[in-house]
C-alpha cells in the first residue's frame, strides 16, 4: 500500500510538471528571448550565471531545508497520514509550485529584487516598506528554528525501540567534511578547467565515503569546548559563526558549490529511500501499521497536547512540502539573480517544488510504519526520518546504521543550507530596505549581523508551557512559525496577482491559492495568540507578523481596483531573434 502511495503521488506530480507547469508557463509569457538579472547586472558575487543543474541544486536544497521532513512528520503523527498526503499532493501542485515558479519569474522580470518589489511597483510605497520587514522577520525566524534543529541533529541520540542509535557527532563529522569538500569544488570550477562531470564524480564519491566512515563515529561530545553551557549551545554559536561566514562569501565558492554537492545526497534521499520504500512494501518488510486519519479526542492526548483543530492547523503544520513563502524568499533573493535562461524558472521553480513534495511524501512514509502512542508522538522528527531512511535503504541490504547515518547528513545538509541562505537573504532584504550598496564591502557585514543578532538572543532563550514543561527552542515555535511561514506565501502569491492583474494579464490561477493561503493563516495565528500553551517571545512576535500581515491585506483591498499600468519593460538577449 506504501508503495502503491508513492507511485501514485510521483505520477500526479509527473503529469502536473507537464500539463500545469506548461499552462502557469504561459499565462507568465516565460521565452528564452528574454535578457535575465545574471547577465544584464552581473557582478562577479551575486550575480551570477549558474548551470542548470548547479542552480537546480542551490535551489532545492534551499527551499527544502528542514520543512518537508519535519512539518509532514508532525502533521501525519497527530492528524493521520491521509490528510497529510491529501495537502502534499494538491498544495504542491495547484498552491506551491504556482507560488514558487510565479514569484521567480516576477523576480527575474525586475532586476531579481525581492518579491517585495512587485508590492512597491503594483499595490503602494506602504506594502513595500511592510513586506521587507515582513520577510526579514521571517527569515529571522527561520534561521531560529533550523539553528535549534542543527545543533540537535550534532548530538548523539539513543535509538528507541531497538532502532539505531541517531550518530549526531558523526553528522558533525561528515558535514565538516562536507564544507571542506564543497570549497574544493568551487575553486576546482572557478579555477580550472576540470570538466564537472569530471569534478562531480570525484567529489561526490569522497563525500559518500566520508559519509559512510562517519557512521562509526561516536562521542558524548566531551571534546567539545562548553561556549554556553551544554553541546547543543556550543555547537548554537559554532552554527551562527558559520552563518556569518557562508552569507558574505561570493555564491561561487561555497553557496554554488555546496548547493551542488547536496544535491546529490537529496537525490539519494529521494531515489534511494523511495525504492527502497517501494521494495520494502513489496516484500512485506514495511507495512502501514499507524493510522489514516486520528481522533483528537484520543486518551493519548491527555499527555502530548495535540496541535489543534485539522483546519487550519494540518495546513500550517505542513509548509514546506506543500507551499512555504520561504520559498518565494530563495526564488527572488539568491535564484533569481543565478538564473540563466528564463525557461530555467519552470525546471527550477515548479520543478523544484514538485521534487520537494516527493520528499515529503517520503517524509510521510517514515510515519506510516510507526505505531501510534504517545512514546511515538514525543519523538524529534529528525530521529523518525533517520530511522526512516535507515530502514528503508536497508531495503538493499544496506546495514540499517549506515542508512540512518545517510539520511542524518542528508537532512544536516538541508538544514545548514537553508540556515546561510537565510542569513544572505536577511542581507539582501535589510540592504534593499537601507539603500545600501552591495558593493560595499562592510554594508554586506554589518546587514549580516543585524539578521543574526535575534538567532543568538533566542537560541538561548528557555521556553515553558504554562504547566512549567520546558520545550525545545524549535517546537516552542514551530507552530507560529509555520503560520507566519504560510502567510507570507499568502502575501507572496497576493503581490504576483497584483503584478499580473494590474499589467493586464490572466490573474486568477494565482488569486485563488491567494485567498485560500492567507484564510488560513491569518485564521491560524489568531488560534495561536490566543492559545494558552503558547511561549510568550513566541507569542509577541506571532501579534506583531500578524498586525503586519492584516495591515497588507486592507492595503490589497483598498488598491484593488486601480487601473491597469504599462507592463515591465524587458530587455531582449542581443542574439534573440526578431
Amino acid at each position: 500500500m506504501i508503495a502503491l502511495l508513492l507511485i501514485a503521488a510521483i505520477a500526479s506530480f509527473a503529469l502536473a510538471y507537464r500539463l500545469y507547469g506548461g499552462f502557469v508557463a504561459r499565462r507568465l509569457e516565460v521565452s528564452d528571448r528574454h535578457a535575465v538579472p545574471s547577465e544584464t547586472l552581473y557582478d562577479g558575487t551575486d550575480y551570477v550565471p549558474a548551470r542548470t543543474a548547479i542552480l537546480f541544486g542551490h535551489h532545492f536544497s534551499s527551499i527544502a531545508g528542514a520543512g518537508p521532513i519535519v512539518g509532514p512528520i508532525l502533521a501525519a503523527m497527530f492528524f493521520g497520514w491521509l490528510p497529510a498526503l491529501i495537502w502534499i499532493i494538491l498544495g504542491s501542485i495547484f498552491v506551491g509550485g504556482v507560488h514558487d515558479f510565479g514569484s521567480l519569474v516576477a523576480s527575474v522580470r525586475h532586476k531579481a529584487k525581492s518579491i517585495a518589489e512587485l508590492a512597491r511597483q503594483y499595490m503602494s510605497p506602504l506594502s513595500y516598506k511592510l513586506f521587507l520587514a515582513f520577510i526579514w522577520l521571517t527569515l529571522v525566524y527561520v534561521i531560529v528554528v533550523f539553528l535549534d534543529l542543527t545543533a540537535v541533529s550534532f548530538i548523539d541520540t539513543p535509538g528507541s525501540t531497538g532502532a539505531a542509535e541517531v550518530q549526531g557527532t558523526g553528522v558533525a563529522v561528515a558535514s565538516g567534511i562536507f564544507m571542506v569538500l564543497a570549497i574544493g569544488l568551487g575553486v576546482t570550477l572557478h579555477q580550472t578547467k576540470v570538466p564537472l562531470w569530471m569534478a562531480t564524480t570525484g567529489f561526490v564519491g569522497v563525500l559518500l565515503a566520508a559519509a559512510v566512515w562517519s557512521s562509526g563515529i561516536t562521542s558524548d561530545g566531551a571534546y567539545l569546548p562548553k561556549f554556553l553551557g551544554d553541546a547543543r549551545e556550543t555547537w548554537s554559536v559554532v552554527l551562527l559563526v558559520y552563518c556569518f561566514i557562508a552569507s558574505i562569501t561570493p555564491v561561487w565558492a561555497l553557496l554554488h558549490p555546496r548547493d551542488y554537492l547536496s544535491s546529490f545526497l537529496l537525490y539519494l534521499a529521494v531515489l534511494g529511500g523511495g525504492i527502497g520504500l517501494i521494495l520494502g512494501s513489496l516484500s512485506g518488510r514495511i507495512l502501514p501499521t499507524y493510522p489514516a486519519l486520528i481522533d483528537p479526542s484520543d486518551p493519548v492526548f491527555d499527555t502530548i497536547p495535540h496541535l489543534g483543530p485539522l483546519f487550519p492547523i494540518l495546513f500550517i503544520t505542513i509548509a514546506c512540502g506543500a507551499c512555504s513563502g520561504f520559498h518565494s524568499m530563495v526564488s527572488s533573493g539568491t535564484t533569481a539573480k543565478q538564473v540563466s535562461c528564463e525557461t530555467d524558472a519552470r525546471r527550477i521553480g515548479y520543478g523544484g517544488m514538485l521534487t520537494e513534495g516527493v520528499v515529503a511524501v517520503i517524509s510521510v512514509a517514515c510515519v506510516m510504519m510507526l505505531g501510534f502512542s504517545a512514546q511515538t508522538l514525543g519523538q524529534n522528527p529528525v530521529t523518525v526520518y533517520a530511522q526512516g531512511m535507515g530502514a528503508f535503504l536497508n531495503s538493499f541490504g544496506l546495514p540499517v546504521r549506515v542508512g540512518t547515518m545517510l539520511g542524518l547528513l542528508t537532512l544536516s545538509t538541508f538544514l545548514l543550507t537553508t540556515l546561510d541562505t537565510c542569513t544572505r537573504l536577511g542581507r539582501y532584504v535589510l540592504q534593499e530596505l537601507f539603500d545600501w550598496d552591495n558593493r560595499v564591502a562592510w554594508n554586506r557585514v554589518k546587514s549580516t549581523l543585524i539578521t543574526l543578532i535575534i538567532p543568538m538572543v533566542m537560541a538561548y532563550t528557555t521556553y515553558t508551557t504554562p504547566a512549567g514543561v520546558e520545550l525545545p527552542v524549535w517546537r516552542a515555535i514551530w507552530p507560529v512559525f509555520g503560520s507566519t511561514n504560510q502567510l507570507l506565501a499568502g502575501l507572496a502569491l497576493l503581490a504576483v496577482t497584483f503584478w499580473l492583474k494590474r499589467t493586464g494579464r490572466k490573474w486568477l490561477f494565482a488569486g485563488v491559492p491567494t485567498v485560500f493561503m492567507i484564510t488560513i493563516t491569518m485564521s491560524a495565528l489568531v488560534l495561536q495568540i490566543s492559545s494558552p500553551v503558547t511561549a510568550t517571545p513566541v507569542r509577541a512576535i506571532a501579534i506583531a507578523l500578524f498586525a503586519l500581515g492584516a495591515v497588507l491585506v486592507i492595503e490589497a483591498i483598498r488598491i484593488f481596483g486601480r487601473p491597469e499600468v504599462p507592463r515591465e519593460t524587458i530587455a531582449l538577449r542581443a542574439d534573440a531573434p526578431a
